[in-house]
């Protein structure tokens, strides 16, 4: 996936200093040359993994893997071993973080080889609204990141209809559903010009959905992935043919998850002894799900929040401080 590395050592892009791509550990060679073409493009890539790793902790929050890893080598650990539903939304996730955040650089003028998005003015746009603000360049970013996050796969040779090249397509096909959801959900914005705000005159420019938007559609596609296996003629084929074959837009898997109950250091499983639960869902974050049966203890804790809030003419809002003790439900 995104050049593991980056997902490995975020660390790496925050100092500010342009990274040396001989010193990264986890590029590949091709992803190497890359590299050193542009260098620049590196930071926009750590900062991709990172936004990548916060929307998967976000969307697994309440569930038993929460994103969270056994290991500090890898932030999403040793689940990416396993070729389960878990490591396709990984892959997936990742993919889409780096060509939002090099769509976005293009924009702002932060490389040099690319600049605003040149989209074609959309065709149901009214003919009086103005088209080419300064958009995000999310064709670039597309591109680039399937030339960059792709190369790893690629460079890879099985033997066809092996495991590994089962894996291989897996990962590919979900870093392309990645990268497609944050194409598809990318939309026309528009500025209103005028008079004291009157709207006599628009214009527009493509703008990236806000990412949580893609962690969402992504989850979704995570919910209804498919299970695949290796022909023999080396394509993933459905393992159930009742269901329709996935689109690019979908996510595929090629191993069934472990049940992340219990502390398992080969599959990466934290388990989920200590984890809080909600005593009253019948979901995944309910007790009885989230603590595999084990049951669990109940502790009270302290909860302080804003509260009796007044707006205030003119303009802003003062609230109090309320406390109050609360039960909650931890893991056995």
């Amino acid at each position: 996936s995104l050049a593991m590395n980056p997902i490995q050592r975020p660390e790496m892009y925050i100092i500010g200093a342009q990274p040396v791509c001989s010193q990264l550990p986890g590029l590949s060679p091709g992803q190497r040359k890359l590299c050193q073409l542009y260098q620049e493009h590196m930071v926009f890539i750590g900062e991709g993994a990172r936004s990548a790793i916060k929307e998967c902790q976000y969307q697994f929050r309440q569930r038993r893997w929460n994103c969270s890893t056994v290991d500090n080598t890898s932030v999403f650990g040793r689940v990416m071993k396993i070729g389960s539903r878990e490591t396709a939304f990984t892959y997936a996730v990742s993919a889409a973080g780096v060509v939002n955040a090099i769509s976005r650089a293009c924009r702002e003028g932060e490389l040099s080889s690319c600049g605003c998005s040149r989209t074609a003015r959309p065709q149901d746009l009214p003919r009086d609204w103005l088209w080419g603000g300064c958009g995000d360049n999310v064709e670039y970013g597309y591109r680039f990141a399937k030339e960059f996050v792709d190369a790893k796969e690629r460079e890879k040779n099985y033997v066809r209809g092996s495991e590994e090249q089962a894996r291989m397509l897996m990962n590919l096909q979900n870093n392309e559903a990645g990268r497609r959801a944050v194409y598809k959900l990318a939309d026309v914005a528009c500025k209103c010009h005028g008079v004291s705000g009157s709207c006599s005159l628009k214009t527009c420019w493509l703008q990236l959905a806000d990412f949580r938007k893609v962690g969402d559609l992504l989850k979704e596609k995570y919910d209804s992935a498919a299970a695949m296996r290796i022909s023999r003629k080396g394509k993933l084929e459905l393992v159930n043919n009742r269901f329709n074959m996935p689109t690019q837009e979908d996510l595929v898997y090629v191993d069934p998850s472990p049940d992340y109950c219990l502390r398992n250091e080969t599959t990466g499983s934290l388990g989920t002894q200590g984890r809080l639960c909600n005593k009253t869902s019948e979901g995944m974050d309910g007790c009885e799900l989230m603590c595999c049966g084990r049951g669990y203890d109940q502790f009270k804790s302290v909860q302080v929040e804003r509260c009796h809030c007044k707006f205030h003419w003119c303009c802003y809002v003062k609230c109090k401080k309320c406390t109050e003790i609360v039960d909650q439900y931890v893991c056995k």
